[in-house]
């Protein structure tokens, strides 16, 4: 599958979800937005899972801004009916100025250096 990516606006960051698994403790946030550059925009919900990521997306992104996201679709099927999450693994903000870091929530893609020369 191609990469997936959208612009939104983000409309809603809903509380952060945890909890104890077999595999340990689990740490998720959702947050909803709109289309940017839609003639007919619909609201689409994301999912960030992963402590580490749950924070940096908390710290640079808030109601109103305007992002990339780069997800992924994961379906499942259960008691015969099928769900699908949209999992977030990167979310670059579009307002983000020269002196905010970026806010991806995935692991960089490559090294990034921000000197002069």
């Amino acid at each position: 599958m191609s990469e997936l990516k959208i612009k939104i606006q983000i409309d809603n960051i809903l509380e952060v979800e945890s909890g104890e698994s077999a595999n340990g403790e689990w740490s998720k946030v959702s947050f909803i937005g709109s289309e940017v550059d839609s003639e007919y925009p619909k609201d689409i919900g994301f999912e960030i899972f992963g402590q580490e990521k749950v924070d940096k997306f908390l710290q640079y992104n808030k109601v109103g801004d305007e992002v990339e996201v780069s997800f992924n679709l994961q379906s499942r099927e259960y008691n015969g009916k099928i769900y699908t999450t949209a999992q977030a693994w990167k979310v670059w903000n579009l307002q983000t100025t020269a002196s905010a870091a970026p806010a991806e929530v995935g692991e960089p893609e490559g090294e990034q250096d921000d000197l002069p020369f």
